[in-house]
């Protein structure tokens, strides 16, 4: 079969909730992936930072297939000997008292949602039924109904109401509009430190640090969404790190599992994760073995192979080389670490076009809010690799 065989079985029995470049990708390794034709392309997106220590790390697949010849799943009316582990390095990694193990991202971010409403009724004593959480414009933490309720992105919300209320919208990157907001009934503030579905959107230096001080004297919860920003994307292990800020409840996953597997988790203090009592929450697959044995591989090799390292002196690397050049559908170069975003003008004509040329001449990425490329490869990449990717990027925007 070649790849429009592929194509038309997929449009013909898939829904089509996506719109992906038109490449059928059969086999991958390290940064690089090959299409059932044989063509070779150097993968920029890293499945939106799922695999940042690389396409099917060896480690990480042994470990995948050893726990797969033990025992996948008991679910959690049974213990098992790899939970309490992960648990253990998840928390002494990261300094928190305590972690709950999930699947997907959104649904992290709805534990995380819950935990808060939780903690605000039964810590906080905000009336029940009035608890209120503040989140920013522009936002992306899944696809879940109470989650598209408080997108400001027309297309994510059309056709899927009623939604759940207590949500408050603010503009990111303005610690003012944050402190505005608050009301006795806020119980939590929820965020992106990078914006990264939303455009690659850095907000203001400065601006973590007054979120955290500002949740501090008001006593609700600072949340961040570190999804996709997590585990070393941006040169740092969290993106938090880079102005020494500590939310109170963390929420991780992606790169959680190195791509094998989806594992998920939230992360904070006993007082906020100990309002669950049995029955308040749960996930049959959240937290088995099979999940655990390969997050805590893939947490090991980023450790080990200092990939928060690599992302940062690769991430400024590619970053300066991004914004030296010279061409006039260029309106900004922004990021950190290797999360970078290249915004077109208006007048490009759209970003997915340049991903499309990009594509043909090897180089996988995608377009996001209609006219950002964002590139985020493997962080296993190598100078050589981002310079030849910038090859092909110079060539196509210029």
């Amino acid at each position: 079969m070649r790849t429009q065989d592929y194509i038309r079985l997929e449009e013909t029995y898939g829904a089509h909730n996506y719109k992906p470049l038109d490449v059928v990708i059969t086999r991958a390794e390290g940064v690089w992936v090959w299409d059932v034709e044989g063509n070779r392309y150097l993968d920029c997106l890293s499945a939106y930072s799922a695999v940042n220590q690389g396409h099917c790390h060896p480690r990480i697949r042994q470990a995948l297939v050893e726990q797969a010849g033990r025992v996948t799943l008991t679910s959690r009316a049974f213990r098992n000997d790899q939970l309490p582990f992960l648990e253990k390095e998840l928390c002494e990694l990261t300094g928190y008292e305590m972690t709950l193990l999930m699947n997907s991202g959104a649904e992290s971010v709805e534990t995380a949602l819950k935990a808060a409403r939780k903690w605000g009724y039964t810590v906080k004593g905000v009336p029940d039924g009035m608890a209120e959480i503040i989140v920013c414009a522009g936002n992306f933490h899944g696809r879940t109904i109470t989650i598209v309720g408080f997108s400001t992105e027309p297309q994510y919300r059309e056709g899927f109401g009623p939604f759940t209320p207590g949500f408050v919208i603010i503009p990111y990157g303005d610690a003012r509009a944050l402190e505005a907001a608050i009301t006795p009934n806020t119980v939590a503030f929820l965020v992106e430190p990078i914006q990264g579905e939303g455009g690659v959107i850095v907000p203001p230096e400065g601006y973590l640090r007054a979120v955290r001080d500002i949740c501090t004297r008001h006593h609700i919860l600072f949340i961040a969404d570190e999804i996709q920003t997590g585990l070393g994307r941006t040169g740092r292990l969290f993106a938090c790190d880079w102005e020494s800020v500590r939310p109170d409840v963390l929420v991780i996953g992606k790169a959680l599992s190195g791509g094998f597997y989806p594992v998920s988790a939230v992360l904070a203090s006993r007082e906020v994760l100990g309002v669950f009592r049995p029955g308040d929450h749960g996930s049959t697959f959240g937290g088995n073995p099979l999940a655990c044995a390969v997050a805590r591989e893939a947490l090991r090799v980023v450790v080990e192979e200092r990939l928060p390292e690599r992302a940062d002196e690769l991430g400024r690397y590619f970053l300066g080389r991004l914004r030296r050049i010279e061409s006039s559908l260029i309106r900004e170069v922004r990021g950190k670490g290797l999360l970078i975003g290249v915004e077109l003008v208006p007048e490009a004509g759209g970003a997915r076009r340049y991903c499309e040329a990009l594509k043909e001449r090897g180089v996988l990425c995608k377009d996001t809010h209609e006219h950002t490329i964002r590139f985020a490869p493997p962080l296993v990449i190598t100078r050589e690799e981002i310079d030849w990717a910038l090859e092909r990027i110079e060539a196509v925007l210029t």
